[in-house]
Formats: C-alpha cells, sequence, structure tokens
C-alpha cells in the first residue's frame, strides 16, 4: 500500500461560472498554465506536478463541472465540444486570455478539442496518454458500462471492498499496489456522488461517437505544439494509439516512460516534472493574436463564447478537416 508525503500548500478556491461553482488549486506567477483531470479525476490528482510548473507558471488545476468539488449539473452535456465551451468559459472566469493546457486521458480529449475550436487560447499542449480515435484498448469497457447491467456494476464498484477497487484501479497506476491511499480515496468518493457517476455514464455512452469527432477536428490541432507523455506499459490508452496520434500531430513529440501506467505524473512524478519543464524551456510557443474575453453584452448574442452550462440536446456541425 503506498503511502505519500505531506504535499506543499496550494490556494484553494472556487470561481462562479454562470452561476455554477468551479473548484480549483493555483500557484505561482507567470505565464497561465490550466490543468485538466481524467474521466475519474479531480484537481487533486495534479498535487505532485503543481509545485514543479509553478516555478515559471501561473498554474490552475481545475475540478471540471460533475467532477471533484466543482458543483453538479443535472443532465449535463457531456461531450467534447460543450465541454471545450466550458473550458473557455471557466478560462473568462478566471481571466485567463491564453494557456498552455495540460491534459490527462479524457482530459487530453479534451484539450485536443480545445485547441481545435479555440486555438486563439491554446500556447502550447501537453497531454499524458490523452483519450484518441486510435485507441481500440477500452472498446470492451465501453460496451460493458453502456449496457444496463454494466451501469449496474458501476453503481455498485465505489461500495466494493477496497482491494476490489485498487484491483481495478492498478491498470491505470501500473499495479495495485502502486496506488496511493489519497488517490484511491479521491476516485471513490467522486463516484459515490451520483452527479459524477451519471456524468462519467453520459460520456462512456457516447465514446464512439465522440472519438469520430475528435478524428476529424485533430487537422486543426497539427501545428500546435504538443507534447504527448506516454508510460510503455500502459493498459488504458495503448502507447500504439499514441505513435500514431504523434503522425497525425506534426508539432508533436512523443516522450516513452518506461515501467509507467497510464498515469505517469502520479506514478513518476519527478521523472514527470523533468520532462514537462525541459520541453516547456526548450520549446517556443507560437505568437498568437490576443485574445479579449467577451462582455456581457457580447456573450448574449454570441453563446459559442459564452456557453450555458444547461443541458442540451442541440447537434453541433461536423468539424471540417479543410478549416
Amino acid at each position: 500500500m503506498k503511502q505519500e508525503a505531506p504535499q506543499p500548500q496550494f490556494e484553494d478556491a472556487f470561481v462562479d461560472v454562470q452561476g455554477v461553482q468551479v473548484h480549483y488549486l493555483h500557484a505561482g506567477t507567470g505565464r497561465p498554465m490550466l490543468l485538466i483531470h481524467g474521466m475519474v479525476g479531480s484537481s487533486a490528482n495534479w498535487r505532485s506536478t503543481i509545485p514543479a510548473l509553478a516555478r515559471d507558471a501561473s498554474v490552475y488545476a481545475i475540478d471540471l463541472v460533475n467532477m471533484g468539488r466543482s458543483g453538479r449539473v443535472e443532465g449535463l452535456d457531456a461531450s467534447l465540444h460543450a465541454t471545450a465551451d466550458r473550458l473557455v468559459a471557466i478560462m473568462d472566469a478566471l481571466q485567463l486570455p491564453t494557456a498552455d493546457i495540460v491534459g490527462h486521458s479524457h482530459g487530453g480529449s479534451v484539450a485536443l478539442m480545445l485547441a481545435a475550436l479555440y486555438p486563439e487560447r491554446v500556447r502550447r499542449l501537453i497531454l499524458f496518454a490523452p483519450a484518441n480515435p486510435f485507441c481500440r484498448a477500452g472498446d470492451r469497457m465501453v460496451r460493458v458500462y453502456s449496457s444496463h447491467w454494466g451501469t449496474l456494476l458501476a453503481r455498485a464498484l465505489p461500495y466494493l471492498p477496497s482491494p476490489f477497487q485498487r484491483l481495478a484501479l492498478g491498470e491505470i497506476y501500473g499495479g495495485p499496489d502502486r496506488v496511493a491511499d489519497s488517490s484511491l480515496h479521491e476516485i471513490v468518493e467522486g463516484l459515490r456522488s451520483p452527479g459524477t457517476l451519471r456524468h462519467v455514464l453520459a460520456i462512456i455512452r457516447t465514446w464512439f461517437a465522440e472519438m469520430e469527432t475528435l478524428k476529424r477536428a485533430l487537422p486543426r490541432v497539427a501545428r500546435v505544439p504538443t507534447l504527448l507523455v506516454w508510460g510503455d506499459c500502459d493498459c488504458t490508452v495503448s502507447l500504439a494509439s499514441g505513435i500514431r496520434l504523434k503522425r497525425k500531430l506534426r508539432g508533436a513529440k512523443l516522450v516513452i516512460v518506461p515501467r509507467a501506467g497510464h498515469s505517469v505524473f502520479e506514478q513518476f512524478p519527478e521523472q514527470a516534472n523533468r520532462i514537462l519543464l525541459d520541453w516547456l524551456n526548450r520549446t517556443a510557443p507560437p505568437d498568437r493574436v490576443a485574445y479579449v474575453p467577451v462582455a456581457a453584452s457580447a456573450a448574449a448574442s454570441n453563446p459559442r463564447k459564452r456557453p450555458r452550462f444547461a443541458a442540451t440536446n442541440s447537434r453541433y456541425n461536423a468539424l471540417s478537416p479543410e478549416t
């Protein structure tokens, strides 16, 4: 059973985003950097990463809506497009015109969609094993949890004895013995929230369609400076898919970490931090046109810039690779 050393203190705060309380951790000064957790994660997953990045950046690790300590919204649109829209609203609320975006797993796919839809808001991308259209490793899991019996199983998982929970999470962390007590507690407590579990299942039910949408969006991100970090023992999002993703992203560099699973930055934080800082110091961000957050009056006439957090059944146009 892995124990953790005491962690440094961060600013622990909330910001109101269109009536929803969004929780975040903040540390440092300098260029903004936004950290996006994975599907069953939270801002706390980054607690070993924030101090290193905060030496030269103003780091914000957020809890996505319906996750972590952020507010719950019943029937929230769980699509990548809608989640990217909400990220822009959060950036506006935090007064972040642009930022380097760091994402893990499903948070990495959200970051890719953000860069495709709002390139003026993204300076660089750092992605830890982002969920992507070229990975088939999780297809069976998606089909299981999209079924009636899978939904019942998902509702039972947070209440199973901890050895079973550790076994289930071992695939992410590279073995049950590498699952830290705090990580286990955070994930289990999150899934015990009905709002979080419903949101996670909503993501899973539309997984295949969302990955196809992301595939069409990738040409828009091809030239964004991107760092891909993958563990060679990742059984959740395969390294083979990361190699294919790198070929699609011409501005990307792929770093492979030996003996690491799906959550490299938690499993080997010191090594992950060195990789990040080395790449950030060597990679100049592209010149971007300064972005001025829209005023409230303009937002009323342009909902795409200030997306609502309410549930929606509206359809959006498929992204064109040529645009």
